[in-house]
């Protein structure tokens, strides 16, 4: 059977291989492997449990605001205090800015160039020539807004730098609350560089992705992969206890569940770590194996009660009702459209809730010995992080990202990961040029430098032989 093995794929953050199965013309078989290691994990034992705040945010340049506020509810919950309101909404605030840099960057930079025909010079070519559907005068438009969505999406990093100080890797958020105070100067700022924002993702990225979409209806049908659903919760309600503006949830087999943190559990038969059972992530240990027979993959095998589940913007639209489409990879790229647009909507209500002189941060005394779990929804899908300290220094600390539900290799059972599940009777017009792949795969929007990457103790770069 033939194999093509697409290895690193461009246009992602990380790096990341995908081998499939082609027969009859479509994908019979696919292989999902995450080829470096990440041992932030192991980085974090023995340290103050307030410096994983600023060092997990060191696990990726685009979604360091996420990890930020997993780590700082992970210490919140360990050492139970509450941030202000005004510092949940600025932390809201900055984990917008940071979401909408991330949907816009995603959208014109790597999933554009797979529908859409750029200019014929680099960055832009060489490339694959197979199934470009729009017309030269509709293809130049776009990528005109892919050209001003770069001075677009600095304009979102400058709202970040407002309250957080600077971007990626942002000093705003921090166990407690928030760092920087909202002043009559710094929210008006913020909100004129939002309606800038939020008038070119209204009038251009929207019109944009109707385009592709309608030419590329069939994508409605492609890509549908399992079907189950997670989120986690995203944006906290500032005066609602336990309630988020998208809701957390699960979905499995088409039965609505109530999320249950405990029934997550992390496989590893075929990932390149220790062989164990599938244990919950407050158990669950980072033992590199590069030897294992039949692994494939740096990267975990989540699962949730056994199952492969799909998180990203899809996931949390469904979740909270504001999609009723399917589950393709066209659904998934017109939901992360659509996410930004709810989203930089929300940000302008936010701006106006901030109060002016009233606290962002709640002082508190760090216990010796806690644990705590702190998970929210990142702009891929569902993150956790796990602690554990003892006499004032983290013993334990797991993190399941996003791109480790959505790019899992195969689980214990032999269950496929969701973009694995995905690629399954895709399509390919050209063996040499399998187009149809990368349209399925970049449409999860995969984050591999979230789920893997290595350095030794000096800091210098470790290369790790896979035999």
């Amino acid at each position: 059977m033939p194999t093509k093995i697409i290895s690193p794929i461009t246009r992602l953050n990380g790096f990341w291989r995908i081998d499939v199965n082609i027969e009859n013309g479509q994908v019979v078989d696919a292989y999902s492997s995450g080829i470096f290691f990440r041992g932030i994990e192991k980085i974090l034992h023995g340290r103050d449990p307030r410096d994983a705040v600023y060092l997990t945010q060191r696990i990726c340049g685009i979604c360091s605001t996420a990890h930020g506020l997993a780590s700082s509810l992970a210490l919140e919950d360990a050492f139970k205090i509450k941030p202000p309101r005004n510092g949940i909404i600025i932390r809201n605030l900055l984990f917008g800015a940071d979401l909408l840099q991330n949907h816009i960057r995603h959208f014109y930079f790597l999933t554009v160039p797979d529908f859409v025909r750029g200019p014929d010079r680099p960055p832009f070519v060489p490339r694959y020539e197979v199934d470009y559907r729009l017309s030269r005068t509709e293809s130049d438009k776009i990528y005109e807004n892919y050209m001003e969505s770069i001075h677009i999406s600095r304009a979102v990093h400058d709202m970040v730098t407002i309250f957080g100080g600077k971007i990626p890797h942002n000093h705003g958020i921090l166990a407690g609350g928030a760092t920087v105070p909202p002043t009559a100067d710094n929210v008006r700022m913020f909100m004129s560089l939002l309606q800038k924002v939020r008038s070119f993702v209204q009038n251009k990225m929207m019109a944009d992705l109707e385009k592709i979409a309608t030419a590329y209806e069939d994508y409605y049908k492609i890509g549908i992969g399992t079907g189950n659903l997670m989120a986690f919760g995203m944006f906290p309600h500032p005066d609602k206890k336990d309630d988020f503006y998208f809701k957390p949830g699960i979905i499995i087999g088409k039965k609505r569940e109530k999320l249950d943190a405990m029934a997550i559990t992390e496989h590893i038969k075929y990932s390149w770590y220790r062989a164990s059972p599938p244990l919950h992530p407050e158990e669950g240990e980072t033992q590199p194996d590069t030897g294992k027979e039949d692994a494939y993959s740096w990267v975990k095998a989540p699962r949730y009660k056994g199952h492969p589940v799909e998180g990203g913007p899809l996931a949390r639209l469904i979740l909270s009702g504001d999609y009723k489409g399917g589950h393709s990879a066209m659904d998934r790229i017109a939901a992360r459209v659509m996410e930004a647009n709810i989203v930089s909507e929300m940000m302008e209500e936010w701006c106006r809730q901030l109060e002016i002189g009233k606290p962002v941060f709640t002082p508190y005394d760090m216990p010796a010995n806690a644990e705590g779990i702190g998970m929210v929804e990142a702009m891929r899908g569902g993150l956790g992080h796990w602690m554990r300290m003892r006499a004032g220094r983290i013993t334990h600390y797991q993190i399941i990202t996003p791109s480790a539900w959505n790019c899992s290799p195969r689980d214990d059972e032999g269950r496929r990961g969701p973009v694995e599940e995905a690629l399954i009777g895709t399509p390919i017009e050209d063996f040499d040029q399998p187009i149809e792949v990368g349209r399925v795969a970049r449409s999860f929007d995969p984050c591999l430098a979230c789920a893997v990457h290595m350095i030794d103790m000096k800091g210098r770069e470790k290369y790790v032989e896979i035999l």
